[in-house]
């Protein structure tokens, strides 16, 4: 059960982090063509807040992407030296404090946008982009990594109960540069 439920929210991450690339790439393209047609003369306009806007995107929903691949910096001084209980015990801890503390972003960021929804509210910028069409997403990216995050923590709980060290600390341990690839 822990493990398909890793693998699930593995692929689904996967996948959003191959949307989250087209799109970046999609802005990197749409900055080009900007450039290009400045040196002509012209101008699109606005690619300075698109590439924002792709950016703040691209950071909330990337996060949850991160967290499955142990891409996440963690100082890891003591953890390194402890032995398996206790090396364990402190990956749920930080995974707990993880999953806390996007979950307290994604909560505080709901009524920023219920904010803007109510109040029509716009960028103050030539675009004048609604701001709720940006911030709803950049919302949902947040509250995604809060339930990748508090999915993996009960998933590799579930492993450490069931006596699973190991899988539990492929799903919640740290990445090493030992194990990077070459």
């Amino acid at each position: 059960m822990a493990g398909a439920l890793l693998a699930l929210i593995r692929r689904v991450n996967r996948a959003i982090a191959l949307a989250v690339g087209i799109m970046l790439l999609a802005a990197a393209g749409f900055v080009l063509v900007d450039i290009v047609l400045r040196r002509l003369g012209a101008s699109l306009g606005g690619s300075d807040e698109i590439s924002g806007y792709a950016m703040a995107l691209a950071t909330s929903w990337g996060m949850g992407f991160a967290l499955v691949e142990l891409g996440h910096v963690r100082i890891e001084v003591l953890r390194s030296r402890a032995p398996g209980g206790l090396r364990a015990a402190l990956d749920l801890v930080a995974m707990l404090a993880l999953a806390a503390a996007v979950t307290l972003v994604a909560l505080r960021g709901w009524p920023v946008l219920a904010r803007s929804l109510a109040n029509g509210s716009r960028a103050n910028t030539p675009l004048e982009t609604p701001l709720a069409l940006v911030q709803g997403p950049w919302l949902a990216g947040w509250a995604w990594f809060a339930l990748t995050a508090w999915g993996t923590l009960l998933a590799a709980a579930w492993l450490l109960l069931r006596g699973k060290r190991a899988a539990a600390e492929a799903a919640i341990g740290t990445g090493s540069a030992e194990d990077a690839p070459r």
